[in-house]
């Protein structure tokens, strides 16, 4: 193999057939990845005179990698969050290369042990019961397209499903007859059954019936769709959930009024939580791997119980108790016991 081509070869290896064939990841996943190489190569160009082409593993070092993620925080203003989200998709590769190409195990190595930065830990925002109805109530289902949106809004919640798993529901992913469920295509095409209450089945229904979508050829077609008739976007989901979302804060005031789709899997994560739900169980509801990325809900369901205990207990009064071991009644009384 030409040593000029040994990055580049990797690299297309890596992209090409060990993240969608080998390691199975999602097209989102795989993008992020790529992102984080595009302003790898414009740093090295711009920074370090080397072109795309010219650019080499023994070029890569611990420090180039220090001065990329510097780079990226005070020239490209990115966020603490988003240098980690850099950096790990450079130890990720950095992981790969160290069995396939031995004399730079070290120099990999050094790479990966290139620590996160620190960042303070965000609030989890969810929306309160009275909330939520708010923000349905702000759908004017009178309408064909009211009454799709409500469609929508009701099954991201109700799924707990993150927004692109609500993007990639097909016609056959439903099963909305006796016990109604839905199956969600995950990271990493793991699948998983979830169950959805009867009047969000039977919502679905009647928008499926309205949008002429019943017939068998309409089975392999999106639940939810554009103009186009291709599925719906990210994008087109934060649209709707912004839209009423306006709505909801212009009546009343204390609504957030900055609120994403996924804070309809946070709000159903901690509903879940607040009914009592096993933890085991939100787990696999929301198609978590590790359990301590559920127990942030639990833990925040704790704090909140905690916060309003402490609301609702009275305030004792200011002066001073007796010393209650001059009381020899009573000293006599818990001898006795």
């Amino acid at each position: 193999m030409n040593k000029t081509t040994d990055f580049s070869y990797h690299i297309t290896k890596y992209f090409g057939e060990y993240l969608p064939c080998v390691r199975n990841f999602s097209v989102n996943t795989i993008r992020s990845y790529r992102d984080t190489f595009k302003l790898f190569l414009m740093y090295c160009e711009h920074e370090h005179d080397i072109p795309t082409h010219k650019l080499r593993l023994k070029h890569i070092t611990p420090d180039v990698i220090k001065g990329f993620l510097e780079w990226l925080k005070v020239a490209r203003g990115s966020s603490v969050c988003s240098v980690n989200i850099r950096l790990a998709a450079i130890h990720a590769f950095f992981k790969y290369l160290q069995s396939r190409e031995p004399q730079f195990i070290f120099q990999c190595q050094q790479i990966m042990a290139i620590e996160m930065a620190r960042a303070e830990k965000p609030i989890i925002g969810f929306l309160s019961t009275n909330e939520l109805r708010l923000l349905f109530s702000q759908v004017d289902e009178s309408s064909v397209q009211g009454r799709r949106h409500a469609a929508l809004l009701h099954l991201l919640y109700d799924t707990g499903s993150r927004v692109q798993e609500l993007c990639d529901l097909r016609l056959r992913d439903l099963h909305l007859g006796e016990n109604p469920y839905v199956l969600l295509h995950g990271k990493g095409n793991k699948c998983r059954n979830v169950p959805i209450v009867t009047e969000v089945a039977q919502r679905t229904e009647r928008y499926i019936a309205e949008n002429k979508l019943s017939a068998v050829k309409s089975q392999d077609m999106p639940l939810f769709f554009n103009r186009q008739r291709r599925p719906l976007t990210r994008a087109g989901v934060s649209y709707v959930v912004s839209k009423y979302a306006a709505l909801a804060h212009r009546q009343m005031p204390t609504f957030p009024h900055n609120i994403t789709p996924h804070i309809f899997r946070h709000t159903k994560a901690m509903h879940l939580c607040q009914a009592g739900i096993n933890i085991v169980y939100v787990r696999d509801f929301l198609g978590h791997v590790d359990l301590a990325t559920t127990e942030i809900y639990a833990r925040m369901n704790i704090e909140s119980i905690r916060d309003a205990l402490e609301n609702a207990y009275p305030e004792l009064p200011s002066s001073n108790l007796s010393d209650w071991t001059g009381d020899s009644t009573l000293m006599t009384f818990l001898q006795s016991l």
